[in-house]
């Protein structure tokens, strides 16, 4: 597989680490984290990650926001979003699907299927 660096945005400690320790065990990337959209928005500027995985629930700068803040910026805008969310009602979904990310992964996810989903969103063979 290719190296790849997945940056991670979720306020969740929990979550971040499971997601990392996932992607980096079984993917084999390299896994950056933040644990704020701020954060995160300064890491993607920074690290130019190869995907970012983003938590829709977080307090301050939730998700859609750090996107539209992720689209508005030319060092971070062609970069691939898959939202992470426990939010999986239709219209949720449908919501979503509008902002034009690359897709959604619903919480919890399946560890051992996160790089797997990953890569089919991506188009990562």
């Amino acid at each position: 597989m290719t190296t790849r660096l997945i940056l991670i945005i979720d306020d969740d400690e929990d979550i971040r680490e499971v997601a990392r320790v996932s992607l980096e065990l079984v993917g084999g990337w390299e896994v950056a984290t933040a644990p704020s959209g701020a954060h995160g928005l300064t890491m993607a500027a920074t690290l130019q990650p190869d995907a970012i995985l983003l938590d829709v629930m977080m307090p301050d700068m939730d998700g859609p926001a750090t996107w539209w803040a992720l689209q508005a910026d030319a060092a971070t805008s062609r970069i691939p979003v898959i939202l992470l969310t426990a939010k999986v009602a239709t219209s949720d979904r449908a919501a979503f699907a509008n902002l034009g990310v690359a897709a959604v992964i619903a919480k919890p996810f399946d560890p051992m299927r996160l790089t797997s989903q990953v890569q089919a969103a991506l188009g990562w063979g």
